[in-house]
């Protein structure tokens, strides 16, 4: 048996389908995995240390607005589609499954055209264009939220969760506080933009770090593509601060080790949060992710902050104000775990047989 897995660029599609990948691999532990994903995306290192083969597509990016670029990209789609044809006649597997993202889109299409059943995933609370655009060849639609059923089609629409990783929940905190140098002193803070990282929050972060100094230490995972030498320099300067620019190992003795995290809004961070029970400070790039985090912060179990409005300043005594209330972080971890229903093995595995069958 093999299975085609595909999304990238940022790793909001990547991560429920290595969950997928855990659950499926265990009960078969002979069947055969590819990975496509994008050319430049930071997928490619965690895909291979999992020991799944990785393969890249042309992947173009359709805009909901006027763009030159869209001509470009039209053509990058079509040529998308004829390497993903190249490449199923070769592998010929018995399921495509993706979770959205652009590279996706034509590879789906060109299953329908070989008679190949695909299974997409809806993690977020708005519904992403890659989604939509291959919902209609769909054999099976899951979805992280229940009230998400009724915008596919009926009759092969299910209510799932979210997929989390297994490997997310093994991190070990004595491995975490010689990993990252920690004096193990103070309360533990740690920041992350996602896959890509965040200019903007990077900068927040940064001007925040050292009016923590006396607060907490600050695990700050950057980005890979994002500049680092402020931030560099700011730890050169101040020993409670450490800054890195990827992660794939490391994640796991991060998110242990954290009596507090800052991250952004996408659901399968915030997914992640929720089964490990972490309070958080949530920075949702404006648009979707402002809607996942919504209903979160309104229920309290987040703390939401517009990255157009906020400080270093006003984001330190924030981190201060929290960390000093026992009782509001224990009561965010519970709300979190409670607002977020986790994909269960064994429905995970009924979806799969559905889609393969």
């Amino acid at each position: 048996m093999k299975v085609i897995l595909s999304g990238g660029w940022t790793l909001g599609p990547v991560t429920p389908l290595l969950a997928i990948y855990e659950v499926v691999k265990e009960k078969y532990p002979t069947a055969e995995f590819v990975w496509v994903g994008t050319k430049n995306g930071p997928e490619k290192t965690l895909i291979e240390r999992q020991g799944i083969k990785f393969v890249s597509f042309s992947a173009g990016k359709w805009r909901r607005y006027f763009s030159f670029v869209n001509i470009f990209d039209l053509f990058k789609i079509l040529l998308g589609f004829f390497e993903s044809l190249l490449f199923l006649r070769r592998e010929k597997p018995n399921l495509c499954v993706s979770a959205g993202g652009f590279v996706s889109v034509p590879l789906h299409w060109a299953a329908k055209f070989k008679k190949i059943p695909t299974w997409i995933h809806q993690q977020d609370v708005r519904i992403g264009l890659a989604n939509k655009l291959m919902a209609k060849s769909a054999k099976i639609i899951t979805v992280a939220l229940e009230e998400n059923v009724k915008k596919f089609p009926v009759g092969k629409t299910f209510f799932l969760g979210n997929p989390v990783r297994q490997e997310i929940l093994k991190g070990d905190k004595e491995t975490a506080r010689k990993m990252f140098g920690l004096s193990g002193a103070k309360p533990v803070l740690f920041a992350t933009g996602g896959g890509t990282g965040s200019e903007n929050v990077n900068m927040l972060v940064a001007d925040a770090a050292e009016e923590l100094k006396y607060v907490c230490e600050i695990i700050h995972l950057s980005g890979r593509e994002r500049d680092h030498e402020k931030l560099e320099e700011i730890a050169s300067k101040n020993s409670h601060y450490k800054t890195y620019n990827f992660f794939t190992e490391e994640m796991k003795h991060a998110y242990i080790i954290a009596d507090l995290v800052i991250s952004r809004g996408g659901f399968g961070t915030l997914t992640e949060l929720s089964v490990l029970k972490k309070p958080a400070i949530i920075i949702p790039i404006p648009g979707h992710q402002e809607e996942n985090v919504a209903l979160l912060a309104k229920s309290g179990a987040v703390v939401l902050v517009d990255e157009r409005v906020e400080t270093g300043a006003g984001l330190a005594k924030l981190v201060k104000d929290i960390l000093e209330d026992k009782e509001k972080m224990e009561s965010m971890k519970n709300k979190l775990a409670g607002l977020i229903i986790i994909a269960k093995k064994e429905n995970i595995l009924d979806i799969f047989e559905k889609a393969r069958a």
